[in-house]
Formats: structure tokens, sequence, C-alpha cells
């Protein structure tokens, strides 16, 4: 089976997260038949001190060195290769660390420990992370840290919304790297993990060594509507009927509230309802093909009640950032980094329309468009 990644992440059509990668033609150097395709990795001095990442590639008796940027050429795509995860591995140590009165988060370490660090942000907001995470990175190289968001999976308290915004997020984001003991690391978010990657690496730009986004996603107002406010629907017509009826003909002028005032009552069945149509809504489309594991997260109270909570939360609230274009005011404080984006063309939840405009702001970063069958779901 082939594996192919980006700085020795394995990106996979087998997984919520879509990606495609280029071949760069390899040397002769033998003439051995094998098949297998392996990676080693080494770091070259630049100009600025900092390490660059070199994969020295070998298949077939062939082999080439590449750099980053020669895997990122955007808009070609490869569908006879099989994009493989890496194996499953096992965190070498968790905890829990308390980021405020209120709130304690849930992190894991998995890997190397004197690997190359990268933060996993996990998506939604809600949404949680999951041992197939772990799997997008190759072990043996790198420090692979994951966390739950506020609220979130294993964090505590569950589905809490109070002091729970984009700036708490990122300011928790900086107490663990600095409990774990890390000068800097790498930044790895999809769909809400994108939005927070750039917020925080705008904030903190001198605690990134690079990025890779995947499924980007804004938080701009036209993203929610086209989500929320019945543009997917004319896409998923079947998957929209059922979180469109959940409300009344009278409050349908805007779902994001509605939900919103459903996701906050005091009544928890009116809470659990509204939870299940507000996530069964978003994972029918997370894929081109139905996803049976990812729909059945629909159907979990405890899961779906985080999600939809805290994802309508920070909508109805623009993500909390001062302007609707906020992000994309700010990429000159984040132009330097070294960043790869990797877009599923076809993706419904986070159109392509939003990483070609983080494209057109930011053309010294690699984007990288697929065609695979699913999407890169949060």
């Amino acid at each position: 089976m082939m594996r192919l990644s980006i700085l020795g992440i394995a990106l996979s059509s087998n997984s919520y997260y879509c990606a495609s990668l280029s071949v760069i033609p390899l040397i002769p150097t033998s003439s051995s038949s094998t098949s297998s395709l392996s990676f080693s990795k080494k770091f070259t001095p630049s100009a600025s001190g900092k390490r660059n990442l070199v994969l020295r590639g070998q298949s077939g008796g062939f082999e080439s060195e590449l750099k980053p940027g020669d895997l990122m050429e955007s808009e070609k795509e490869f569908p006879e290769f099989n994009r493989n995860l890496y194996p499953s591995i096992e965190p070498y140590s968790s905890g829990f660390l308390k980021v405020s009165d209120i709130h304690t988060i849930y992190w894991e370490q998995s890997g190397n420990p004197n690997g190359h660090p990268v933060v996993f942000l996990h998506g939604g907001p809600g949404g949680g992370t999951a041992p197939s995470n772990r799997k997008f990175f190759d072990p043996d190289f790198y420090r692979i840290i994951l966390f739950d968001q506020r609220g979130a999976g294993k964090s505590t308290p569950h589905a809490c919304l109070v002091e729970n915004t984009t700036w708490d997020l990122i300011s928790d984001i900086e107490k663990l790297r600095e409990h774990l003991e890390i000068p800097e690391w790498q930044v790895f978010g999809g769909s809400w993990g994108s939005t927070l990657a750039l917020a925080y690496s705008q904030l903190h730009p001198d605690k990134v060594t690079g990025m890779v986004l995947r499924g980007i996603f804004l938080l701009r107002k036209k993203e929610i509507d086209w989500f929320y406010e019945g543009g997917a629907a004319s896409i998923f017509p079947d998957a929209w009927e059922p979180f469109r009826d959940l409300i009344p003909e009278n409050e349908r002028g805007s779902f994001v509230d509605a939900y919103g005032k459903r996701l906050n009552s005091d009544d928890q069945e009116v809470q659990y309802a509204a939870a299940r149509a507000w996530t069964m809504w978003e994972m029918m489309t997370a894929h081109l093909f139905p996803n049976n594991d990812n729909i059945k997260k629909g159907e979990d109270d405890k899961f779906s009640l985080a999600f939809a909570r805290i994802e309508n939360h920070y909508f109805v609230n623009r993500g909390f950032f001062p302007s609707d274009g906020f992000l994309l005011d700010n990429i000159d404080k984040i132009r330097h980094i070294k960043t790869t984006i990797v877009q599923g063309r076809y993706d419904v939840c986070c159109p392509m329309m939003s990483a070609w405009d983080l494209h057109k702001a930011w053309p010294e970063a690699d984007l990288k468009v697929s065609y695979s069958r699913c999407r890169a779901f949060c």
C-alpha cells in the first residue's frame, strides 16, 4: 500500500481529510524492481537560520531529494494512488490542564518524544479529538500533541459556553505549549481548526514553525449563510429538510439564531433535539458518499450537544472576530510562515471559495486542490 505525505504528514482519501500530492519524477539509482515508496527526512539550514525539511523519496530503485515546495503544485491529482494514514499509536503521556477557574482541557502526546512538535487543532468548534487524528503524522518523526478545546471531548465542563471564545482557545494553546515546555511548533488544522490556526498564528507568529491548513473556513457571514441558510441545501436537499423542519416557518429568517434559541433552552430535551438535528445536518454533508460512522455521531446525544452548542455559539458571535474579514486582513503578520493549504474542490461544508480567497490574499502559501471523493471535515 502506498502512503504519501507532506513533511511526514499523511493525507488519505479514506479519512475525513482529503488531499492530493504531486508525484515528483524520481532519478534512477539502481535496477531494483521493488515497488515500495518510502521517505526519509533531513534538515538543511535556511538563510534565516531556521531549518528547512527535505524529504528523500525512494521507489522502485529510483530516488529523488524533495523539498517541501516541490510537493505542492496546485491542481494536480493522481487518483491511482492509495493515500493511507500512518499506523494506529497510543499516547505516551496525557493529562488535564486547568486553564481557567471554570475550564480544564484534556491533552495527550504521542509519536517521538524527541521529535518535531506538531499541535493538532480539531474542528467544529466542539468536535473534539479522536485517536485517528494521531495517524496523520509520522510517529517516528513527530512529537504529536492533541488536545480537546474548551467544552469538547474530554475537556470539562462538557458543552460549556461560558468563557468560551476564540481568544480563550488561543490563550489555552499558549498555556499548553508552555506546560509542555515546547519553544515553537508546527500547527495543523482543518475546517474550524484552520480558522483557529490562522488566528493563533497571527497572534503568536514567533511560536509557529509552519502550518498545514485543510478545508479552509474563515468564519465569514457568506460561509455561514451558505451552509446554514439554504445554499448547501441545493446539493443535499434530503439532508436539509429534517434540519429545516425542526424550525417553524416564522423563525426561518435565520436558522443559526433559531437553533441557538433551542440549544440554549432550559428544557434539556429541546436542547438534545436541536443538537441532534444540527449535528446530523453536518455529518450528512461531510462526505460526497455517506459515511455511516460519521452519521452515527449525530445520534450520540453527548457528542451532539457539545458539537452543536459550541459551534452555534461561535457562529452566532461570528467567531468573536472584530470584523468579517479579520483573518484575511491580518495575513501580513504570517506571510513569512511556510504554509500548505489543502482544499477539496467539492467540499460542501467548507467551500472552495474560502481557500481561493485565502490563496489570493496569501499567494506565498502553497495551495493544493483535491478532487478526492470526500471533504476536509472538521
